[in-house]
């Protein structure tokens, strides 16, 4: 099996997937006649999760019809990465794709990728 995001296998294997951890939002206010701050925890928030790999296709037209596929996930609904490995990422919010270093190569068009996605606290 290999890398899908909403069961459609995009991905050529191998993929890097980095989850920074998810982070805490407050507010802080002041009172009068309170020396300091108040601070009002909002609680836990999403988390960034990052993809790279390579795109792979037999010809430019196939490798803007592949980014642009995958592109149509940047909708605000929630998606699920799963990786070959296993790992399974749920509501997936798509943040951007962005494509760099697009070359040629023996069998076609090679492009390098980026997908940062908003991992939603469930």
């Amino acid at each position: 099996m290999r890398a899908s995001l909403d069961g459609i296998e995009f991905f050529d294997e191998p993929i890097a997937i980095e989850a920074e951890s998810a982070k805490r939002q407050s507010i802080e206010r002041s009172a009068m006649g309170l020396d300091g701050v108040m601070s009002i925890d909002l609680g836990k928030r999403g988390r960034k999760i990052r993809q790279k790999g390579e795109f792979r296709a037999r010809s430019k037209t196939d490798l803007d019809s592949k980014v642009e596929a995958v592109s149509a996930f940047i909708d605000g609904d929630t998606h699920t990465l799963a990786a070959a490995g296993g790992e399974s990422f749920e509501n997936l919010r798509v943040e951007s794709v962005s494509v760099k270093n697009e070359r040629t190569s023996g069998s076609g068009v090679i492009a390098d990728y980026e997908i940062v996605y908003m991992q939603l606290v469930a």
